[in-house]
């Protein structure tokens, strides 16, 4: 052992060497070495912020894609035996087909980078660029990365292909049990290349509700959310009740859905994958503030959830003296999407507010679908559409930077927007192939009369 004396010695005194050099100089010494210092914290930073600021959304990304499963179990849960294979069929294929409509058509258009089909940066963009979307080549480097001072484009891409699939998810559910699969996927085409990537530019993309009227939704209350329920909402109208729902007189035929541990299930499911929504919609995470800012927003959200959660489980059981579940599962869901326009500048008790008011909004506007006979068998009308609209109001609440004009007319003109062209793409599907199935496959349940699976084949 003797003879490893000698070079351990000598590796131990280069050891200490180094770690003398790399401690702080002192006296004469110090003013140079910390400029060395700060040149190298330069040059180590901006890589961290690009690699932190991409994990940030990539890891956003996962969990926003994890609710595609909560808005499946949701549906299951909540559409009767006979219509769940359908549902969960359609669940998937939805979010199949927006991710292809995405990076063909939707990613230029919404984020045109300047490139504006119609409109400019300056005087504000209506329309984006046509092109597929392109990743950056493998393996680049600091100098062959599209923004280094932002992160990678590939993580950004699969980001807000998530989002542009969650809105296609709202309009699944709202028109669960009388649809055939060919015109919705047709449907689903068309909003998620075109309908969601526009008006989504007009915010994000930097176009003119941000550039002119100062539009404020950080993660979409209105640009995801209230543009799901417009889409549904036309399409409500056009297609009509499922058979037997209502009555002659106007009374109200309930039609219990098939499993409540699986729609509960699918609402902790979007509850957890909401904190990828709206966390990594900070989009940045390579400073002290921005992972601040992170936590801030995941606590503030689940504030909201937990609001909206409450006020429908007091309110239901005040009004209806037992407690609904359904109320409740959608209240939270209904806080979670109030909190989601503006989940960074609340305090935890004015997020519980926000999402409360969500909450109640489900409760009251339920039973006014029902008199107005609008079928929407899991709530997401009340949910995502009036939620909606009510969160991205109460931006002016917490955000100095907010208006109530510039909020007021920026959910005005998406609204008419979206409804008017799902509106009219909905009735082009109608009067072409038709939207609804026979009396005889809505009575004998789609399961069977368009996917050829039962979920639940040992049931009668």
């Amino acid at each position: 052992m003797t003879g490893f004396k000698t070079p351990l010695k000598i590796a131990g005194g280069v050891a200490l060497a180094s770690l003398l050099l790399s401690l702080p100089a002192l006296g004469q010494d110090a003013a140079p070495a910390e400029e060395a210092a700060a040149t190298l914290s330069e040059g180590v930073s901006a890589d961290v912020v690009f690699i932190l600021n991409s994990f940030l959304m990539i890891l956003g990304g996962i969990l926003v894609f994890w609710m595609a499963a909560g808005f499946a179990m949701v549906e299951a849960g909540m559409v009767r035996t006979k219509n769940v294979s359908m549902q969960l069929l359609k669940n998937v294929s939805l979010f199949a087909v927006a991710c292809l409509m995405y990076y063909v058509i939707g990613y230029n258009l919404m984020y045109p980078l300047g490139n504006w089909a119609m409109g400019s940066d300056e005087t504000g963009g209506y329309l984006g660029a046509f092109g597929i979307a392109i990743l950056e080549a493998v393996g680049i480097t600091a100098d062959g990365a599209d923004d280094f001072s932002y992160a990678a484009t590939s993580s950004d891409f699969f980001f807000q292909v998530m989002f542009c699939a969650t809105t296609a998810s709202i309009v699944s559910g709202t028109l669960a049990e009388r649809i055939k699969l060919l015109p919705f996927l047709i449907f689903t085409a068309v909003l998620t290349a075109l309908i969601y990537p526009i008006q989504a530019s007009w915010k994000w993309g930097g176009g003119f509700l941000d550039s002119q009227f100062g539009f404020l939704d950080f993660a979409g209350s209105t640009v995801v959310h209230s543009v799901g329920g417009w889409a549904a909402l036309a399409g409500v109208i056009l297609l009509g009740a499922r058979r037997g729902k209502y009555n002659p007189d106007g009374s109200v035929n309930a039609m219990p859905g098939s499993s409540m541990p699986l729609a509960t299930l699918g609402v902790f499911i979007l509850w957890m994958g909401w904190y990828g929504f709206n966390g990594a919609s900070q989009l940045a995470m390579g400073s002290v503030g921005d992972v601040a800012d992170v936590g801030r927003i995941m606590a503030n959200t689940n504030a909201g959830a937990v609001g909206g959660a409450l006020a429908a489980l007091i309110a239901t059981a005040i009004i209806y003296k037992k407690v609904d579940l359904t109320f409740v599962l959608n209240g939270a869901l209904a806080g979670l999407v109030a909190i989601t326009a503006e989940p960074l500048t609340p305090g935890l008790g004015t997020a519980s507010l926000i999402g409360a008011v969500g909450g109640l909004i489900v409760v009251f506007s339920v039973p006014l679908l029902d008199r107005l006979k609008l079928d929407d068998v899991v709530g997401a009308i009340p949910v995502h559409l009036l939620a909606g609209i009510w969160g991205t109001i109460a931006v002016v609440f917490t955000n100095p930077d907010a208006t109530l004009g510039g909020q007021l007319i920026s959910i005005i003109i998406v609204g008419i927007f979206v409804f008017v062209v799902s509106f009219v793409v909905w009735f082009i599907l109608k009067s072409i192939m038709g939207l609804r199935p026979t009396a005889e496959d809505e009575d004998l349940g789609l399961d069977k009369a368009e996917v050829g699976v039962e979920a639940y084949p040992e049931f009668k």
